[in-house]
């Protein structure tokens, strides 16, 4: 428990006839209020108890202050508070509002914080191996990587007509000498290049790799593996796979094709492509110079590489002409797909299908830039690997709180730095009695009607 000290007041600029002082003697008081509707959500999606699970506690158990779930929530609900770091847990642990939510009002031993510091978390995170001697906690990869997407399931009332899973790559440029840092030519930097499978906005892959490969390398394994897993639910579910043109390699389609999985992949355009659609190129050029706009042709044909490919496939192009664009104002763009004309013609299929992946890459920036998916500072790969996870759980964790939640509400569609800002960092006063923890919340809240809600909905 942090000492509480005679306030000494500040004076400053006074207002008409009173004086504005200030103090630090408020008492109990915490930013961190929101973390109430943090530990409401888990509890609807039990997500920390199983991510509890995938681990391995070998400590002694009398000698235990801090129990894994508590651990493993502190750290997710931090992350989602948006304390980045595991130094910033040496103030965390004394809030008087995330204590509670993570059941802890009292320190387990005397001179102990009720939460765990930055040395305790520090050991969960660099957790190399059993039985070592400063290290006694160890995880499952693969039963982490199956929870995301039995949480992904979890969130249908019902079986989905379709599920389309987006695939793409990412930089995470890193700045010290982490384990697997390599040089990557198209980014600039030396980074890894994690992998991100998501289904709308469901996060169900985070892979951290290094920078020395191929963006799609893994790629197939992982939708082998979440496919398989969304079949043993639902074997008759449409699945479709989703990337730019990294992805379109004739490994990945020859995989789609043979497990009854579709897809729409950008194609990267090369001669022989251009070449292809230079009629409906030059309708385009003619009519965006009779009016000034930008203007679009669509195609549709069938096609194979001279090598590459195994089979012929079919291709779906935008011939686009934009004034003032490049040298010549020319943008064409191709698409390959096994969804047949009579599921989309060339038009839909472009604008419809292929154009919403955009969205993904929306995700993986809330991922890395509002829950600090990048913070990748360790030494060792494994060690940023959970730090990866922790940060996924932490989207998961706020996404499960917008879907139940905030449906229908103006933060229905926030991003997670929002609802972080306008639910999560609330000021208030907690106070503790024999019966009741009371967290008193300012009565002018821009979002009280969302935060209570949200609680009729999580809780009631």
């Amino acid at each position: 428990m942090q000492t509480d000290c005679n306030a000494r007041g500040m004076r400053f600029a006074p207002v008409g006839r009173r004086e504005v002082t200030a103090d630090f003697g408020g008492g109990a008081i915490t930013s961190d209020a929101g973390a109430l509707l943090l530990g409401a959500t888990d509890r609807a999606i039990g997500m920390i108890d199983r991510f509890a699970a995938c681990f391995t506690d070998g400590r002694e158990g009398a000698k235990v202050v801090h129990d894994l779930p508590t651990l493993l929530a502190q750290r997710v609900f931090g992350i989602a508070l948006g304390y980045e770091d595991v130094a910033d847990h040496d103030e965390v642990r004394h809030d008087p509002a995330l204590a509670p939510v993570l059941g802890r009002l009292e320190a387990r031993r005397p001179g102990c914080a009720p939460l765990a510091g930055k040395s305790t978390l520090n050991r969960l995170e660099h957790a190399p191996e059993l039985n070592s001697r400063y290290h006694r906690i160890a995880y499952d990869p693969e039963a982490i990587q199956n929870l995301f997407v039995d949480l992904f399931l979890e969130s249908f009332a019902k079986r989905p007509k379709r599920i389309v899973l987006d695939v793409d790559a990412t930089d995470d440029p890193v700045h010290g000498n982490q384990e697997g840092r390599f040089f990557h030519g198209f980014y600039d930097c030396h980074c890894y290049l994690p992998l991100y499978i998501f289904s709308g906005p469901h996060l169900l892959a985070a892979m951290l790799r290094q920078a020395n490969q191929h963006a799609s390398a893994g790629a197939v394994d992982e939708i082998d593996r979440i496919v398989a897993r969304i079949r043993q639910r639902w074997p008759r579910v449409k699945i479709v796979v989703r990337g730019d043109s990294a992805f379109a390699h004739d490994e990945m389609m020859s995989w789609c094709e043979r497990n009854r999985v579709d897809y729409v992949l950008g194609l990267a355009r090369n001669p022989r492509l251009v070449e292809r659609i230079h009629l409906q190129q030059a309708q385009a050029e003619d009519a965006a110079e009779r009016t000034g706009q930008t203007a679009r042709r669509f195609a549709d044909f069938s096609w194979r590489t001279r090598t590459s490919w195994r089979r012929r496939r079919r291709v779906v192009a935008k011939a686009e002409h934009m004034p003032g664009y490049g040298e010549r104002g020319a943008n064409p763009r191709f698409v390959v797909t096994s969804l047949s004309l009579a599921e989309a013609d060339a038009r839909t299929l472009y604008k419809a299908h292929y154009c919403a992946r955009g969205d993904m890459e929306n995700r993986i920036k809330e991922a890395q830039l509002d829950l600090f998916a990048d913070r990748t500072s360790a030494a060792s790969m494994r060690a940023n690997q959970l730090r990866l996870w922790f940060a996924s759980m932490a989207y998961v964790l706020i996404t499960a709180l917008r879907r139940i939640g905030l449906a229908h509400t103006r933060l229905a569609k926030a991003t997670c730095g929002t609802i972080r800002l306008k639910l999560l960092k609330i000021g208030a006063q907690v106070r503790r009695s024999a019966r009741r923890v009371r967290v008193a919340m300012a009565s002018a809240c821009a979002y009280r009607n969302e935060f209570e809600l949200a609680h009729i909905r999580l809780c009631v």
